[in-house]
């Protein structure tokens, strides 16, 4: 038996992933897109000029849906991403500009096990896609 059979298997989707850093890399990355590419120019008019809460909200909120602690659950209990977003005119281009960065920032994220990343940003990817609406111009 080598020393990582006997090691226990990480018990959350949270733990696997790398943890709090983890999730901080990614939605760091995250937003760090967002503020320097033009492509994501209306995803970014979106969000105000300071980003720093929603980097921590998202942090928190990604981690605790993720397996890891609840801290964002329990500061905002009975809400949802949908419901933090339903006053938003969130349209296909700009859900899809959300899913294209979070898929990058995940996609250069130092995960070791790269089909736990893929499955994160494909859960991700239609949990934006499918808060978006059909909202008139």
């Amino acid at each position: 038996m080598t020393e990582a059979d006997a090691r226990p298997a990480p018990r959350s989707p949270y733990e696997a992933l790398g943890g709090a850093a983890t999730f901080r890399a990614i939605v760091d990355r995250f937003y760090d897109l967002m503020e320097s590419e033009p492509s994501y120019g209306p995803l970014r008019a979106m969000h105000g000029d300071d980003l720093a809460p929603m980097r921590e909200a998202l942090a928190s909120f990604l981690g605790g849906w993720a397996g890891g602690p609840r801290e964002w659950f329990d500061a905002n209990p009975g809400r949802c991403m949908f419901s933090v977003h339903g006053g938003f005119a969130i349209d296909a281009e700009t859900a899809n500009q959300w899913a294209d960065a979070m898929a990058r920032a995940i996609a250069e994220s130092d995960i070791a096990d790269r089909d736990l990343a893929a499955q994160l940003s494909d859960r991700l990817t239609g949990m934006a896609r499918g808060m978006a609406r059909n909202v008139a111009a």
